[in-house]
């Protein structure tokens, strides 16, 4: 077996909830998921095409009304994007996955924001290239206090002409961290004069709170850019749309890159199934009965979650601009892991661990706030200050 595969950490995430999976006593907030169902009408596309037996392989990159459909759903908040841009993926992190086999070699460079979803730092490792991190800082006074923000400067001078990609999740899992409009253009611009490939994970993108772009989505890569940028961006259905469990997502790219994703599908997946694609067509058509519903409990969430955790003596926390984590600092356990899973064992109380994202995430615990039930919140704070003796 290849080293590279052999020295892969498993995900601490995983560990923490191994520990607590199968109590009932267990207030679960570790994985990147709200706890509300698909949409029944969702739900039901789906089960209307295993009725029409549409049980067989799609086209590798998707099926034309979905490609449409996604062509259409982005076109309303960024312009014009083409379908013969599109590529639907298995899921986000298989769309993540593809770009990074079309666009890494081993031994290229990757450069890459932390902290951040550990799969966007593995995948590189998995494929041979020799990834620098370029980590936020957190703000530790003041009104932002718990707030993590970019050093622009230190990014641009970490891309070089020998970086082939640069990696960036805003809304960020698990800061919350958002770009603003003009270090989209400054990051655009400086990888147009090194010939750099951006991957812009933008799954989180309509998960956003600051109420300060046109659209209410945050800003995307697709608003600073021309369809033959060296661009890549990945979606996903699972947050906006509430279907997690679906693997279901998709890539914009190029025109030109868009005929030899379709041979990459083909040689790791072949294709999403017929019957999820129906799913996502249908999502899309009515995503003003999930999206603005979703994001709006979500805000609520956040709202209900924070103050509490900011009123428990020694936690560092900022209200996220977008996504649906609070990340916050917990004075005196250095050690996430170990707390995280002290919490499931002495408190009940299910959280990811900091480091699981970056090393300077130590001492940092990420806590899902989609719960469709915001008392389940209240009850979770009462837990951690029991546990903290407060």
């Amino acid at each position: 077996m290849r080293q590279a595969i052999q020295s892969l950490e498993e995900s601490r995430i995983r560990e923490v909830a191994n520990a607590g999976m199968g109590r009932s006593d267990v207030l679960a907030f570790w994985f990147g998921e709200s706890d509300e169902v698909t949409p029944d009408f969702i739900r039901q596309a789906a089960i209307d095409s295993l009725q029409r037996g549409e049980t067989f392989y799609a086209h590798n990159l998707g099926l034309p009304e979905l490609r449409e459909a996604v062509a259409g759903y982005l076109g309303a908040l960024h312009g014009e994007v083409a379908a013969d841009r599109i590529a639907v993926t298995s899921g986000g992190v298989n769309a993540l996955m593809l770009a990074m086999q079309a666009l890494v070699d081993a031994g290229d460079e990757v450069v890459a924001v932390t902290p951040v979803w550990p799969n966007l730092t593995a995948q590189p490792r998995i494929l041979g290239a020799k990834l620098r991190c370029v980590p936020l800082r957190p703000e530790r006074s003041g009104p932002q206090r718990g707030a993590w923000s970019l050093d622009l400067g230190a990014l641009l001078a970490a891309i070089t002409p020998t970086t082939k990609l640069l990696i960036l999740n805003a809304p960020n899992n698990p800061t919350g961290w958002t770009l603003t409009r003009a270090e989209q253009h400054a990051i655009v611009d400086h990888c147009r004069k090194t010939g750099t490939w951006i991957l812009a994970d933008e799954v989180y993108e309509r998960l956003y709170y600051a109420g300060d772009t046109a659209n209410g989505a945050a800003p995307s890569f697709l608003d600073v850019t021309t369809p033959d940028d060296r661009l890549v961006v990945v979606h996903s259905f699972s947050k906006s749309f509430l279907m997690t469990g679906w693997r279901l997502g998709w890539l914009v790219m190029p025109p030109a890159m868009t005929p030899h994703m379709g041979k990459l599908i083909e040689f790791n997946t072949s294709c999403a199934s017929v019957f999820t694609q129906r799913a996502g067509v249908v999502a899309l058509e009515r995503t003003a009965e999930v999206t603005p519903r979703v994001v709006s409990h979500l805000k609520a969430c956040r709202d209900t979650l924070v103050p509490l955790l900011q009123a428990v003596p020694g936690v560092q926390v900022a209200p996220a601009r977008g996504g649906m984590y609070a990340f916050f600092n917990l004075e005196g356990h250095g050690d996430s892991l170990q707390t995280a899973k002290r919490l499931v064992t002495e408190a009940g109380l299910g959280l990811a661990p900091g480091n699981a994202f970056a090393p300077e995430a130590q001492g940092w615990l990420r806590w899902c706030f989609a719960s469709h039930e915001p008392g389940r919140l209240v009850q979770g704070v009462e837990r951690l200050k029991t546990w903290l003796r407060l």
